[in-house]
């Protein structure tokens, strides 16, 4: 190739690769006056993931003279993206092209072998681009952190920039974005994971500039929903919102949408992949959105027979990883899955209690709540979080150690909106108060008119209990068992000043 000229990757869909292996391709550019290598060349080497790339110098008489060459290195500790060779006159190469880079893939490819035994687990770089300051920034990527980690992910680095209008195309700039996917090729990462939700075209676009995966933040909650899915419904509700997200951002690559789809089953010769693929995800949508509907009227007659029980409903909200969980299993001694990371629960439990004086209640633990709750999820779990509607009163669990409390309760505030269940009676339950100081605890609980409790410790619960027994309606207890609370009743005997 000419000077100026390389290879982008709209030309070399063929030749994709892994993150830690060769495309098979080499790349030879001429430059003038025996100049070497510039930043441009070796950032071609990386993000196409050449073989090789060299630079051939040329004399005034057009003769060829010094010849640079350049290669990849495996992730290294020093953090090494490429090797320089010695240049060389271009008649005086001695060089073993096929057995040297035999060996280098080999070196690659064992280096892509240790790096799955030795981690098990994919690596990441988190990226942030908002016009946000870097406080906020780092504040959000602390949060996509816990989310990576939750999923299984370890996260190498995180880099955020302060974005204005003008980089609809790439979200960032696109200098910017090579830069972050040198730091990603440099640090042996798998994938970028952004903070915010990519666009259809913003996703194809980058996806022109590097090989490795690119998710958002939307992608990464999916992933670990469906992770999480133990349950039918669950299962079910999470595909739906995968689906619903993926639909849009389906789009074919160079020939693969002139391949036809024809024959039995199909809308006819006519009809690309890309459409075929498109119609087959619109079915199993119809087709979910019929079972979500038939596991809503299963609810409706289980909340019928429940409501006729004339059980009052205390229904725990709260931001993912509050301790909701955690506060059932203490008030109730049940055994639900609590573990310290975002979205441990998604389905909905139920427990039946029973305070002094025969006063019972049911009380329902169901998905955690977050900033930003993809629109997608929350269409799919309507059905989930229709069982909120039928609440008596809301406890409102928060995790009174986050850096950020005031944007927790905004965010689980607005989801509590747009479902149409803010005027529902809350409680303010400040949780995890054993990890501050006495004179904190007091604060945080005037300014937000909440109790204090660390729901790890039973005797803690006491103001919390006290209080609920003084708001709720006194109601014989109910020999009934139903299915969602199917446990005998527990006796708060703590509840019980001494």
């Amino acid at each position: 190739m000419g000077a100026g000229c390389a290879p982008t990757f709209e030309s070399l869909a063929k030749f994709r690769v892994g993150s830690h292996s060769l495309r098979g391709l080499r790349l030879i550019r001429t430059h003038l006056h025996d100049e070497p290598f510039s930043q441009e060349d070796l950032t071609h080497l990386g993000l196409l993931r050449l073989d090789m790339i060299g630079v051939l110098g040329v004399t005034e008489s057009g003769e060829p003279s010094l010849l640079h060459l350049a290669h990849l290195l495996p992730p290294n500790q020093q953090g090494e993206i490429c090797r320089i060779l010695k240049p060389v006159p271009f008649h005086d190469l001695d060089l073993q092209l096929d057995t040297f880079l035999h060996a280098l893939e080999s070196d690659m490819q064992r280096s892509d072998t240790q790096h799955d035994v030795a981690g098990g687990i994919e690596s990441a770089i988190l990226v942030s681009a908002a016009p946000k300051s870097h406080a906020e920034q780092d504040e959000h990527l602390e949060e996509l952190n816990e989310l990576a980690e939750s999923a299984g992910v370890r996260v190498l680095d995180r880099i955020a920039q302060r974005t204005h209008e003008g980089y609809e195309r790439y979200l960032i700039g696109k200098g910017k974005l090579k830069e972050v996917v040198m730091r990603a090729l440099q640090k042996g990462a798998d994938l970028i994971i952004f903070d915010q939700d990519l666009a259809p075209a913003q996703a194809r676009a980058i996806s022109e500039v590097t090989d490795l995966k690119v998710i958002d933040r939307t992608q990464l909650i999916l992933d670990i929903f469906a992770r999480r899915a133990h349950t039918r419904e669950g299962k079910v509700q999470v595909e739906l919102a995968q689906l619903r997200y993926l639909l849009p951002r389906l789009s074919g690559h160079g020939t693969s949408l002139s391949r036809l789809g024809g024959g039995i089953g199909t809308r006819g010769p006519g009809e690309t992949k890309l459409e075929t693929d498109r119609r087959r995800i619109r079915d199993r949508i119809a087709h979910l959105e019929r079972e979500i509907d038939d596991v809503a009227r299963h609810q409706d007659q289980r909340r019928a027979r429940r409501l006729r029980q004339a059980l009052p409903i205390l229904s725990i909200v709260g931001y993912t990883n509050a301790g909701k969980s955690t506060l059932l299993n203490t008030l109730t001694q049940s055994q639900i899955s609590a573990q310290d990371r975002l979205f441990e629960t998604l389905d909905t439990t139920s427990r039946r209690l029973r305070f002094p004086h025969d006063r019972e209640v049911i009380v329902t633990d169901t998905v955690g709540f977050i900033r930003d709750l993809p629109q997608d999820l929350v269409g799919a779990f309507r059905t989930t979080l229709d069982e909120l509607r039928d609440a008596d009163m809301l406890l409102h669990v928060v995790d009174a150690s986050a850096l950020n409390i005031d944007q927790q309760i905004a965010a689980v505030d607005t989801v509590l909106q747009s479902l149409q269940m803010d005027t529902i009676p809350r409680i303010m339950v400040l949780n995890k108060c054993d990890r501050l100081s006495a004179h904190q605890t007091e604060v945080l609980c005037t300014r937000y008119h909440g109790i204090a409790v660390s729901a790890l410790d039973r005797e803690t619960l006491r103001p919390l209990i006290a209080h609920l027994e003084t708001l709720l309606p006194v109601v014989p207890g109910s020999p009934s068992h139903e299915a969602d609370a199917d446990q005998p009743p527990t006796d708060l005997a703590l509840a019980s000043h001494p």
